[in-house]
C-alpha cells in the first residue's frame, strides 16, 4: 500500500498569498459557482459539487505534487479566487488556470496570482512554458493571458468543448 504525503506550499506575492484550499473556502467557492461567470470554468455547480472540487483539488496535490491554490488577501485572509496548475485526465499537458471570485475583479489579483504561480511552478515543479485553456468568449481571461505574455498556440478542445490553447513563456523568457 502506498502512503500519500500532502504538502502544499504557501506562495507570497505582495498583498496576496497563494495557500492551500480548505473546507472553510466552500461558501465563497459555492457562491462563485452558482453565478453566471462560472460557466467559463465548468459551472454553474451545486454546493455539493463544489465540495467535491475542494476534495479533488487536494487529491490533485497528493497525486501530482502540484495543483491550484486559493488566492487570499494577505491583510484580511479573505479568499478571492483560485490559481495554479491543473493536469487532470483529459488535459493535454499541465495548465495554468485562474479564477477571481465576484467582488474582486478588476484589481489585478489574477495577474499577480498567475505570475507568482507561474514562477513557483517553473522553479519548484518543473512546469515551465505551460499552457492555459481559455474559452474564446472569456474576454477577460484572454486579455490576461496576453498581459502575461502568453501566445495563442491553437484552437483545441477540453472535455469535449472548444477552447483556445495559449502558451506561456518559459521563465528564462520573462523579464525580471
Amino acid at each position: 500500500m502506498t502512503t500519500l504525503t500532502l504538502h502544499i506550499p504557501t506562495v507570497e506575492a505582495g498583498d496576496i498569498v497563494l495557500r492551500a484550499i480548505c473546507e472553510d473556502d466552500l461558501d465563497p467557492l459555492a457562491t462563485f459557482y452558482a453565478g453566471a461567470r462560472s460557466h467559463f470554468v465548468g459551472g454553474p455547480l451545486e454546493r455539493a459539487d463544489c465540495w467535491r472540487l475542494i476534495a479533488g483539488n487536494l487529491g490533485h496535490w497528493a497525486l501530482r505534487g502540484y495543483g491550484m491554490w486559493v488566492i487570499s488577501d494577505r491583510a484580511s485572509g479573505d479568499p478571492m479566487g483560485i490559481c495554479g496548475f491543473i493536469y487532470r485526465e483529459g488535459w493535454d499537458e499541465p495548465e495554468l488556470g485562474w479564477q477571481v471570485w465576484d467582488g474582486y475583479e478588476g484589481r489585478g489579483i489574477a495577474s499577480r496570482a498567475a505570475r507568482a504561480a507561474r514562477a513557483h511552478g517553473a522553479t519548484q515543479f518543473g512546469l515551465d512554458g505551460v499552457i492555459s485553456y481559455i474559452d474564446a468568449g472569456n474576454t477577460r481571461s484572454l486579455a490576461l493571458a496576453k498581459r502575461l505574455g502568453a501566445r495563442f498556440e491553437r484552437d483545441g478542445t477540453l472535455l469535449g468543448k472548444p477552447c483556445q490553447v495559449w502558451r506561456h513563456p518559459r521563465a528564462s523568457e520573462v523579464a525580471a
